[in-house]
């Protein structure tokens, strides 16, 4: 064993994750599409707090911050963020009170993520500017509070997207290399939604350390490709020197495509909505608007142009995200 490899083992967690999620083939959804046989990473079925690979995440990220002392989780994104829901269920789990920091101002009623964060129990604040970096200063003003009433603040970046979320993905990669093993099967490409890029630059890691021979393909969500693409190599870096190993990531194939995100970030569009509905109709999956959705229409897309030909394998990162699929901006789905 190297020595990264026992750091990675060593790292301290909650074991919210304990067994490996689902690695299922879609052969109808598959054979909808005249692709390659799809096959589904299943992290929506992680068995928390409505699931999502942020549950993975947080798996490493809470345990640091209970190993720290801390007594209060300060963390933000969008109010129906997948990460704010997962939080303020960790932190309702482990007794930690937590903020939740959203941008631009309340809506008219709760939906989705944003409702059960509040009945999770978390203090939430919204910063009153559309600008979503606006939370990140929100996070820094929140953990400032918290300190001045004699708190144990533990702030966590916007979306999550942090060292440890990292490398709680690569641990996943490892997860479905062990799978693929068993399975016999080598996908030729792995492909996923990209926001704030934690878990792409989780899988780039993982996949340079594990020598995975797959092309990563992920779908931009949230931010132009390039902007996508360098958050990733960067949070990769950064997750490599926690545990000072060499990571020779431009050994790995990657590429983030633009052109699937529709209006921005967190609206539904046409395309990724007609996608969650060809997914529930073939496979009872579903998908949600903001993240999988969009990334199956990329995905489907991307197939019709010829992308994947000669592929007989090709892995779709289900990250999770179903709360979202129940508030209006969804309603009048066909």
């Amino acid at each position: 064993m190297t020595s990264w490899t026992a750091d990675l083992d060593a790292l301290p967690r909650l074991s919210l994750v304990t067994e490996p999620t689902p690695l299922a083939p879609a052969c109808r959804l598959s054979a909808a599409l005249g692709g390659p046989q799809l096959w589904f990473k299943r992290d929506d079925l992680l068995p928390f707090a409505f699931g999502g690979n942020k549950v993975r995440s947080l798996d490493l990220i809470i345990a640091e911050a209970l190993r720290q002392g801390a007594d209060t989780l300060v963390t933000g994104a969008g109010p129906l963020s997948n990460h704010v829901r997962a939080s303020a269920g960790v932190a309702a789990m482990t007794g930690l009170r937590c903020v939740a920091i959203y941008w631009g101002e309340p809506p008219l009623r709760a939906e989705g993520n944003h409702w059960l964060t509040r009945v999770l129990g978390a203090e939430i604040v919204f910063t009153g500017d559309a600008d979503r970096a606006s939370v990140d200063r929100g996070i820094e003003a929140s953990a400032a509070k918290v300190v001045a009433r004699g708190g144990r603040p533990f702030s966590v970046p916007r979306g999550g997207a942090c060292a440890l979320g990292v490398l709680a993905h690569v641990l996943a990669v490892r997860e479905t290399l062990e799978q693929c093993a068993v399975l016999g099967i080598m996908p030729r490409a792995v492909v996923m939604a990209v926001g704030g890029a934690g878990t792409l630059a989780g899988w780039l890691l993982g996949t340079a350390l594990f020598g995975a021979v797959w092309r990563l393909e992920a779908i931009t969500v949230s931010r132009p490709a390039v902007e996508a693409l360098a958050r990733a190599r960067n949070l990769a870096a950064e997750a490599a020197a926690v545990l000072d190993c060499p990571a020779q990531l431009s050994s790995v194939e990657l590429c983030v495509h633009d052109g699937f995100l529709g209006v921005g970030y967190g609206v539904p569009s046409p395309q990724g909505q007609n996608a969650i509905a060809a997914t529930a109709r073939a496979e009872g999956v579903f998908l949600d608007p903001t993240y999988t959705g969009k990334a199956m229409a990329g995905y489907s897309a991307l197939l019709s142009q010829g992308r994947y030909a000669g592929a007989d394998d090709v892995l779709f990162l289900h990250t999770g995200g179903a709360p979202s699929l129940f508030t209006a901006a969804v309603e009048g789905m066909s």
